[in-house]
């Protein structure tokens, strides 16, 4: 077995009792790498640039629900259209009306994440906490034909220090949470998406039911 499918096979046997799902971060990596973790039973892919994942999508099972994780720009969205089980970096309205729009020309629904941004670099994108409520206390999703939204994203700060990652989990956390409260009949928005390699049990600590892992384990980008 090699380290990729005993990874994985680690992964699952950790994650599965607690009910959290891998998306297994596969972006910069070849189509090869990504076979050897599907052998070991993983399904969920996750992918940052458009054209990359194109070009992957034909050449690997066509089972595998593909996850797009990166920022993605409006005149980037209709490629993913119909190709991605989930898009979960919808970071503005702006974006999840092109979304809709194009889920709606091409006759199929699209589930998504509101990516929420707590971290303290200014480079991370997403809603602030303030925006988010808003948008579902203002029903602003009502307008929505063929998008699901399914939950909230969120990156925590890149620190070591533990204490600043575990309370920026617990913010998004919260949102998720405020959120619910503010629109108690929203259906199935149910996903939590935060962790990755290095905070991932931080994350599943305060609530996270969708891990994002990559360098664990597909090592280093290539």
């Amino acid at each position: 077995m090699s380290h990729i499918q005993e990874t994985i096979t680690r992964l699952h046997n950790e994650l599965s009792p607690e009910g959290v799902e891998l998306v297994a971060v596969s972006k910069f990596h070849p189509a090869a790498a990504i076979m050897e973790a599907y052998e070991a039973g993983q399904r969920i892919f996750g992918e940052s640039r458009v054209q990359e994942l194109a070009e992957k999508i034909p050449a690997l099972p066509q089972d595998i629900r593909w996850h797009f994780i990166g920022h993605l720009q409006t005149n980037k969205v209709r490629p993913l259209i119909g190709k991605v089980a989930m898009i979960e970096s919808v970071d503005s309205e702006r974006l999840l009306a092109k979304i809709d729009a194009e889920s709606r020309a091409a006759g199929v629904t699209t589930r998504v994440l509101m990516q929420v941004h707590v971290a303290q670099e200014e480079t991370k994108f997403g809603f602030t906490p303030e925006e988010l409520l808003s948008y579902f206390s203002e029903r602003k999703f009502e307008s929505l034909t063929n998008t699901h939204l399914c939950g909230v994203m969120g990156m925590a700060s890149n620190t070591c220090d533990r204490g600043r990652v575990a309370a920026d989990f617990a913010a998004i956390a919260a949102v998720h949470r405020n959120i619910l409260a503010a629109a108690p009949d929203l259906r199935n928005f149910d996903v939590l998406s935060m962790g990755m390699s290095d905070d991932y049990r931080l994350a599943i600590e305060a609530g996270s039911n969708l891990v994002r892992i990559g360098t664990d384990i597909f090592g280093g980008r290539q």
